[in-house]
């Protein structure tokens, strides 16, 4: 049972340090990019990135953290709500500081980066 647990919070804590790198470097490089662009062009970078990264994360950890297919399909549908609501608090804190928040820091992009990190881990991990 120990060993579930920590799988399962292992693969959700490794898709909330990405997204934060991530969310910390697009910070970082917004500046230049203040305009406001179209929600579905960013919704697509956001699922794209998320992809990317997900791949690039098989890289470093080419086998599934959660060993079991039911654990995985339970990763695959909690994780990306889990880190979505992360990075709404992320944003809300950032709101509360008086500091600009990036569409990333919202739960429905936070949710599709997370996802398309998940799916990929979840269709090409082994």
């Amino acid at each position: 049972m120990f060993e579930l647990l920590f799988s399962i919070f292992g693969e959700f804590l490794l898709q909330i340090i990405v997204e934060a790198l991530f969310e910390l470097g697009l910070h970082t490089l917004a500046e230049p990019f203040r305009r406001k662009r179209s929600p579905w062009l960013a919704a697509t970078g956001y699922a794209v990135f998320g992809a990317v990264f997900g791949g690039l994360s098989l890289l470093v950890f080419p086998s599934h953290l959660v060993l079991n297919h039911l654990g995985q399909l339970a990763n695959l549908l909690l994780a990306p709500v889990a880190a979505g609501l992360a990075m709404a608090i992320v944003g809300s804190w950032r709101a509360r500081r008086g500091q600009d928040a990036l569409r990333i820091d919202s739960f429905a992009y936070g949710y599709l980066f997370a996802l398309a990190f998940a799916l990929v881990r979840f269709l090409f991990a082994h």
